[in-house]
């Protein structure tokens, strides 16, 4: 385990760990019941398409026009994006925790994310991440996408650290071990509870009200 005094950046992944994932399996299903959709074709339709709208090579609108309206549907893009967007809810507990570990310990937060811009965009403008993160390398931003060691590169370079310095936290253990083979530090994501032992495991602790 790294030095706890040598961390100073956290590089954290936002879907699934401060807020829902922002368009997953489950939400997709939600939209089919709601929308009154093909499940097979919808679900074949994303998987050919999604990796390059969170790529940064497909606007929102681009990615819809693919996915649902390839045919004309009884209602508007407008509501199946109002639809997605509200899919994204937050994780009070672990929003909470980082933020007051930020301010205590002074700590840098990048972001690290696999994500569309609008769905990037618009989670950032509703749950203030601004004030939590110092940097945003998301996938559509930056055009590469975990687990490519580039965007853990493109990471450090932004942060100006150190793989050693960081300490990254996700929920998808692969990701974790692909930057571990920078050097960077990581924790498994399962839940709040687990994650702030393992935090207080690297020396960061938070008095809680």
């Amino acid at each position: 385990m790294a030095d706890k005094n040598k961390i100073t950046t956290f590089f954290l992944d936002i879907g699934g760990v401060l807020l829902t994932n922002g368009w997953d399996r489950h939400a997709r299903n939600l939209a089919v019941k709601t929308f009154n959709l093909d499940e097979e074709e919808i679900n074949e339709r994303h998987h050919l398409t999604f990796d390059t709208y969170e790529a940064g090579k497909l606007s929102l609108d681009d990615y819809m026009d693919r996915v649902v309206f390839y045919e004309k549907r009884n209602f508007s893009k407008q509501d199946f994006k109002y639809f997605m967007f509200e899919q994204s809810k937050p994780f009070t507990d672990m929003l909470e925790y980082i933020k007051g570990l930020k301010e205590k310990y002074k700590l840098k937060i990048t972001a690290v994310s696999n994500e569309g811009r609008e769905l990037t965009e618009h989670r950032i403008h509703t749950y203030n991440l601004d004030k939590i993160f110092d940097a945003f390398i998301a996938s559509s931003f930056v055009h590469f996408r975990k687990p490519d060691v580039d965007i853990y590169k493109v990471a450090l370079d932004a942060s100006q650290v150190t793989p050693d310095k960081v300490l990254y936290i996700d929920d998808r253990h692969m990701f974790i071990e692909v930057a571990a083979t920078l050097g960077i530090n990581g924790i498994h994501h399962r839940k709040y509870e687990t994650t702030k032992n393992e935090l207080a495991n690297y020396g960061f602790n938070l008095k809680e009200k």
